[in-house]
């Protein structure tokens, strides 16, 4: 009589050890993940110490020096603008370049007001005073039109529209970029060149 016979069963494959490129794989991705957190960590202190703003361009003065408008519709006109940046930051010094505004009269470009790269110090402010001249501008019949209301209303409107690069290094924040746009309306008394003061600033509502 034979012996009994037992079910045979497969051999399981035990775990072999971890291979070292995985263990150098995890201790890579440790480090990279402390760099992260230390690196927020430095931004936000950062910005508790420094408590960045970013620099204001805005236009603080203006003249209406000539607006001379005769019967066959041509215009010419002088404006005079001051444009001021404001960087409040007390502890950082602001750098901008190519400023470029365009003045703006019923649609039709009149002068573009530009300043190359200057500094701004900290908690200060830089003045440009900008004299726009337009070259003799022959209007259309609508804009004509336009320009009468004007006159009978003894208020002349332009449009200031562009842009600035700013750039400012705060500690250990490094060198932050942003560029500060004006989008505004100017707004001037026909008989006496006043400006009437309103709001023109590139700073949020």
């Amino acid at each position: 009589m034979s012996p009994p016979s037992y079910p045979r069963h497969k051999k399981l494959n035990t775990p072999e050890g971890t291979h070292p490129l995985w263990w150098c794989a995890a201790i890579v991705c440790s480090v990279l993940a402390v760099a992260v957190i230390i690196a927020g960590i430095v931004v936000f202190v950062g910005y508790l110490v420094y408590h960045p703003r970013i620099p204001i361009i805005s236009v603080v003065n203006a003249h209406l020096n000539l607006f001379q408008y005769d019967l066959t519709g041509v215009l010419v006109t002088q404006v005079n603008i001051v444009v001021r940046t404001e960087n409040d930051n007390r502890r950082a010094h602001a750098s901008l370049s190519d400023m470029e505004l365009t003045l703006i009269f019923d649609g039709l470009e009149i002068a573009k007001l530009m300043a190359g790269d200057y500094e701004v110090r900290k908690n200060s402010t830089v003045d440009f005073n900008f004299v726009a001249t337009s070259d003799p501008i022959p209007l259309n019949p609508e804009q004509m039109k336009d320009v009468d209301v004007f006159l009978n209303e003894d208020e002349v409107r332009f449009d200031l529209k562009g842009n600035v690069r700013a750039r400012w290094r705060v500690g250990l924040l490094g060198s932050i970029k942003f560029q500060c746009h004006l989008d505004c309306r100017l707004r001037f008394h026909r008989s006496s060149g006043d400006y009437i003061p309103g709001r023109c600033t590139s700073k949020a509502k």
